[in-house]
């Protein structure tokens, strides 16, 4: 397995994780009705997806040899 095969893994998962976020996103949405704001918990949790998939994408981008986007 070379890094360029763990990189395409990586960009996979990075999809995976992106698409966990945006449904935490649309629960904590759907909870906030009438009721105020979003569920804490929720917004937490697509906070941390989304960090992970930052660093992720930071993983794959290191291994290709590209810098990665951003600067966290």
């Amino acid at each position: 397995m070379s890094a360029d095969d763990i990189a395409e893994r990586l960009a996979a998962l990075s999809e995976e994780l992106g698409d966990l976020a945006l449904d935490r996103l649309r629960e904590a949405a759907a909870s906030a009705g009438d009721e105020g704001g979003p569920d804490p918990a929720l917004v937490a949790q697509e906070r941390r997806l989304t960090r992970a998939r930052r660093a992720v994408d930071k993983a794959a981008a290191i291994l290709r040899g590209t810098p990665p986007d951003g600067d966290d």
